[in-house]
């Protein structure tokens, strides 16, 4: 077999707060969106920021990454490039395309972080990495 290579890696901000369900097999599934923006200059040699809109899928998450997925929260997500297929309420099919998020990482400071992490951040499923204290950087 090829080698291959399906790895996605994200640093952005939250469109909105994070949407959690549960399957019939009580699986909890957690979604949001992430922005990320491509800045460049136009042909008019005019800065032009272009935004582009992720949709990322967890599993299992801890309830401290439900807490702190809100809405302008910034967050890297690291996973693959997944996509499904669905047939919507007109029967006609959908395909979308999602990031299935291995690794969860705060991207803000202590200080903004409501609740503290508990001792299992989150499931086998999802390595949520561990927030660091910016107190000993001399910036």
């Amino acid at each position: 077999m090829a080698f291959s290579l399906n790895k996605i890696m994200l640093i952005g901000n939250l469109g909105k707060d994070a949407e959690n369900r549960f399957t019939t097999d009580n699986l909890s599934i957690t979604s949001f969106s992430v922005a990320t923006n491509f800045r460049y200059k136009n042909k008019n040699n005019e800065w032009t920021d272009e935004t582009t809109w992720h949709n990322i899928v967890a599993f299992n998450l801890s309830d401290f990454f439900k807490d702190y997925l809100k809405k302008g929260k910034k967050v890297y997500v690291e996973g693959r490039l997944v996509s499904r297929s669905y047939e919507d309420k007109d029967k006609i099919k959908r395909t979308v395309f999602e990031v299935r998020a291995d690794k969860i990482i705060p991207l803000e400071s202590n200080a903004e972080i409501s609740k503290e992490p508990s001792e299992n951040y989150g499931s086998d499923s999802v390595d949520s990495g561990e927030v660091e204290s910016n107190d000993d950087l001399p910036f």
